[in-house]
């Protein structure tokens, strides 16, 4: 691993040239190592200071949701030691010896900013940090899905005197024991920081729901949820979603009586819309027994601290904690190539490049029922073999 940027590439030999991988987390090394299976030289390009940094910022009780055998990535087991349901430390070791064990090249501290072809159009032009111009023969983007933290421009957010965070910035609930805090947003992580703000002693959580989320349990007499997501995943969309629903009644109670009833739309086309479920960690539990407060969606806030829901109630939170999700800021980097839809997503993903961009590749920009580290390592599999059949 280096920790220094590699030499401008000026060659026009296509053959010279190395395959950028710009991204050092899951989706980035699992790719550049089915890369070097394939006798192809493949150059990360990492803006922090290690591989892994995005996982290492989130919160301290994050474990995986997605069991430990189907989240490995290519060619390396992660360690029995590690239990079913992994733990975001060992999720960064593991990781870090990836990297190490491969032998994989990686450049930290370099970011990239603008990837355009180059000039007689036979590769690919990364502009970097610190004015570098690094040639490639094809670039794969794994710059993550959760890339760019979004706060919500709430009307009267920059005049409110209590303590707001997104929820990237949380850890631990210790700094909020004994206080009032309000958690905006009932994805996963939302779901998960309010249960940790209970089990840590705040004095009361309130849970900002906007839509009504599906829940689901991790698992059920040992048997994973990733297990039936991965057998009907393929399935028509109307078909699971028909299917979700008396699961769904047998193994989640109605907590209609708590403020958050079943949703009306289908799981499976919520998943297809980049909704995923709430695996249920403790949630359930935690508002049937009243320790977390269902209430309606955030509108705006007001001066002397003061949070206006969207049903009229006003509350006063000690802390709003912000779990409102990331965008993932591809604009700036690939915006101009007209190769992102109506939502700054890949118009390809995967094997497939966009028309318009043969030997431009992306990875990690969907939300697959059947686990991202999963079809993070079946993706970058097809990648290498669709980027040597390109190279060729």
């Amino acid at each position: 691993m280096e920790d220094s940027a590699p030499p401008a590439i000026t060659t026009a030999n296509p053959a010279d040239r190395p395959v950028y991988v710009i991204g050092g987390g899951p989706g980035g090394l699992a790719t550049a190592y089915t890369l070097r299976a394939q006798g192809i030289r493949a150059v990360v390009v990492e803006k922090a200071d290690r591989v892994g940094a995005s996982w290492s910022r989130h919160y301290d009780r994050l474990h995986l949701h997605t069991t430990r055998r189907l989240s490995a990535l290519p060619g390396l087991k992660m360690p029995r030691r590690f239990g079913r349901w992994v733990t975001r430390d060992n999720v960064v070791r593991y990781l870090e010896k990836y990297a190490e064990v491969h032998e994989l090249e990686i450049v930290t501290g370099v970011e990239v900013s603008r990837i355009e072809r180059t000039p007689d159009g036979t590769g690919w032009l990364l502009h970097a940090t610190g004015g570098r111009e690094l040639t490639g023969a094809a670039v794969v983007v794994a710059t993550g899905y959760n890339h760019t933290p979004f706060l919500p421009d709430w009307p009267g957010r920059s005049a409110f005197t209590g303590d707001l965070t997104h929820a990237c910035a949380y850890r631990d609930g210790k700094p909020y024991t004994g206080r009032d805090v309000l958690v905006v947003g009932v994805g996963n992580t939302g779901a998960e920081i309010a249960v940790d703000l209970v089990e840590s002693g705040a004095e009361r959580v309130r849970l900002s729901v906007r839509t009504a989320p599906h829940i689901v349990r991790r698992s059920t007499a040992g048997w994973a949820a990733q297990y039936t997501a991965i057998l009907v995943r393929r399935l028509p969309v109307g078909l699971v979603d028909r299917l979700a629903r008396p699961m769904a009644k047998l193994s989640v109670p109605d907590l209609s009586a708590h403020g958050l009833p079943r949703p009306g739309t289908g799981l499976y086309s919520r998943v297809k819309e980049g909704a995923i479920p709430v695996q249920d960690v403790g949630l359930i539990d935690a508002i049937r027994r009243g320790r977390v407060e269902v209430v309606a969606a955030v509108e705006s806030f007001e001066d002397g601290g003061k949070v206006v829901l969207a049903d009229g109630t006003r509350v006063t939170p000690d802390a709003v904690v912000a779990a409102t999700g990331y965008v993932r800021a591809l604009e700036g980097l690939v915006g101009h190539l007209d190769v992102l839809d109506e939502r700054g997503l890949p118009l390809a993903h995967g094997p497939r490049t966009p028309k318009n961009a043969p030997g431009l590749y992306f990875t990690g920009f969907t939300t697959p029922i059947s686990g991202t580290l999963r079809e993070l390592s079946i993706d970058a599999e097809h990648i290498a073999k669709a980027v040597a059949r390109h190279l060729r």
